[in-house]
């Protein structure tokens, strides 16, 4: 509760701040716009300009990258422990992908995939599974090998030993992977969505904030940026700390 206190009068101090220079004047009202105009924009979007819908399709892109992202780098991550060759080929490979930018890689999606969701699902995929595959081999060296004896006298094969024993030990890491891949795909959707526009299926926030930007409705950009904002706060407090609170805080592996 302290710390939900504490945020809460952050975020306050936050929107008074933002209000007061508005109110002095120190910027033009085209580039800093008052938050009245902002939460307008917001209930405008939402009721005639499509922000909901937009945000939706959005949402439904990212799940489809996020699901293939994470079941990668878990496949290939167990690969990595059960061959040695495979960890030194795939851990050149991770190094080398994450540094190349979603968004640089949308010409060469478009041109082998077209213009459709694949293409965004693409740049979805690249920027979650290096990260959290980086993650999760670390999180893997670093089981204690007391654990992966011990799951060995068990009679624990190969396969045993990563759903067992490194699984579970390393969760930490694989959340922090999920975590930080979540953040990167988020930021890539977006990307590719303002500069790849519509696909056949639909638009998403990205594309809002496009023609917002297009329009010159900096109200309607800083509502978009609100909606981006509250779907980070859904994640991260409604998912990643209750799955924090049941795993990781329960076995006593955070405090």
């Amino acid at each position: 509760m302290k710390n939900l206190r504490n945020q809460i009068v952050f975020i306050v101090a936050v929107l008074v701040v933002w209000q007061v220079v508005y109110q002095m004047g120190s910027f033009p009202e085209l580039m800093f716009p008052s938050l009245g105009k902002i939460f307008q924009s917001l209930i405008k979007g939402f009721s005639r300009d499509g922000l909901g819908a937009m945000t939706l399709y959005s949402l439904s892109l990212i799940a489809k990258g996020l699901l293939i992202g994470i079941v990668l780098a878990f496949i290939l991550s167990g690969l990595s422990i059960v061959s040695k060759t495979f960890y030194s080929i795939y851990h050149m490979v991770v190094s080398l992908c994450d540094l190349i930018p979603g968004v640089a890689l949308l010409p060469l999606a478009i041109l082998w995939m077209g213009i459709g969701e694949g293409t965004i699902i693409l740049i979805v995929v690249h920027s979650i599974i290096w990260p959290m595959s980086r993650s999760i081999m670390d999180g893997f060296r670093a089981v204690p090998q007391i654990y992966i004896e011990s799951g060995k006298n068990m009679g624990l094969g190969k396969l045993g030993l990563v759903t067992g024993i490194y699984i579970p030990a390393s969760f930490s890491y694989i959340l922090s992977g999920i975590r930080t891949g979540w953040a990167r795909a988020w930021r890539g959707l977006i990307s590719a969505e303002m500069i790849f526009g519509t696909t056949s299926s639909g638009a998403g926030i990205g594309w809002f904030i496009f023609m917002k930007r297009t329009n010159v409705d900096i109200a309607g950009v800083f509502a978009a940026l609100l909606v981006i904002i509250a779907i980070g706060i859904v994640v991260e407090y409604g998912v990643f700390h209750t799955i924090e609170k049941m795993t990781l805080k329960k076995w006593g592996m955070s405090r």
